[in-house]
């Protein structure tokens, strides 16, 4: 068995990264690539946006790292409060598909074989499009949400780190 490649799909909120990675997983599924999508989307909760990482390590980067599949509980928001919710197994793929905010992070770099920053327009256009997808009721916490991940980057670095930029 190879090794797991990690291509990490990076940005802030409403950029399109959770439609470019099912278009990438896709493409790759569509040329017989074995396959896997795993999206920080399922650990980050408004209050927790980034502390949640050492589970997605713990539960799937070394698992798949050492040709063993992995696990994590994807965070539940159905009562309207995240608290942990369904097992979700992944599978050893040929490519793990890592999508969201911080999936490129400095710590996950060594990981990666590939990091692809995605802008997504302008903060103003972002917010529409999240306001569109997740509702007006959450329109507070996107915005504070767009103000965390602003600074984020910025210390992080992730969009210099990224070896593909798209607009």
């Amino acid at each position: 068995m190879g090794r797991v490649r990690v291509l990490a799909i990076d940005g802030p909120s409403g950029a399109g990264k959770s439609t470019l990675a099912a278009e990438v997983v896709a493409a790759l599924t569509a040329r017989g690539c074995r396959t896997a999508l795993v999206s920080t989307d399922a650990f980050a909760t408004w209050e927790d946006p980034v502390s949640w990482w050492p589970r997605l390590v713990d539960g799937v980067l070394r698992p798949l790292a050492d040709g063993v599949p992995g696990a994590y509980r994807r965070m539940d928001w159905s009562t309207g409060t995240p608290r942990p919710g369904e097992l979700v197994r992944v599978d050893v793929p040929d490519v793990l598909v890592l999508e969201g905010v911080s999936s490129g992070r400095t710590s996950a770099r060594p990981l990666l074989s590939g990091l692809c920053w995605l802008a997504g327009g302008t903060e103003a256009e972002r917010l529409a499009r999240s306001v569109a997808r997740d509702g007006v009721a959450a329109e507070a916490e996107l915005a504070r949400w767009q103000r965390f991940e602003r600074g984020w980057f910025a210390v992080d670095g992730t969009p210099g780190a990224a070896g593909t930029r798209l607009s």
